[in-house]
């Protein structure tokens, strides 16, 4: 199954995007024996709409028009599902298992994601109930993903 992250901004270079590079990397090296071949990170400008409807909206159009069919789509959102990194492992297994043939992972921009797109989701998924930047958001979902594929093999990263 291929992974992907889509992103509305983007990161600039510094600390922070080293490390959610370098997360994402040790993904992508231990991910392919799983079957979970990481495909990058797709970022978008964010909308300049004049109105956050129309700025969601927008942004909404722009992912989709980057998923193929047979992909499964989960969005990060503050107000979705706290899973364990176990739980995440597992639906991510769930649904490499099932026959998905790609899964996008969404990061939303500041105004957060369309309802449309929301109710499109196989998951919302948090990380908790705070706001956190995006730059942020970026190195914990590379630590999950790369958490996820460490779970997935029993290799020990992750000592429950």
């Amino acid at each position: 199954m291929k992974v992907w992250v889509h992103a509305v901004g983007r990161m600039k270079a510094g600390p922070e995007k080293e490390l959610a590079d370098r997360y994402l990397d040790r993904f992508s090296k231990s991910g392919g024996p799983l079957g979970l071949d990481f495909s990058g990170v797709t970022e978008i400008a964010e909308s300049r709409a004049q109105n956050v409807d129309e700025r969601r909206r927008e942004e909404a159009d722009r992912l989709r028009a980057q998923m193929a069919s047979g992909t499964a789509l989960i969005l990060l959102d503050e107000r979705g599902k706290n899973f364990s990194s176990q739980q995440f492992a597992d639906k991510i297994a769930s649904l490499r298992d099932g026959g998905q043939r790609g899964l996008m992972i969404a990061i939303g921009g500041p105004d957060g994601h369309d309802e449309a797109l929301r109710n499109e989701a196989q998951l919302l998924l948090s990380f908790g109930a705070a706001t956190w930047p995006h730059q942020m958001v970026r190195i914990m979902l590379g630590e999950q993903l790369y958490r996820a594929a460490t779970i997935l093999s029993g290799h020990p990263y992750h000592r429950a």
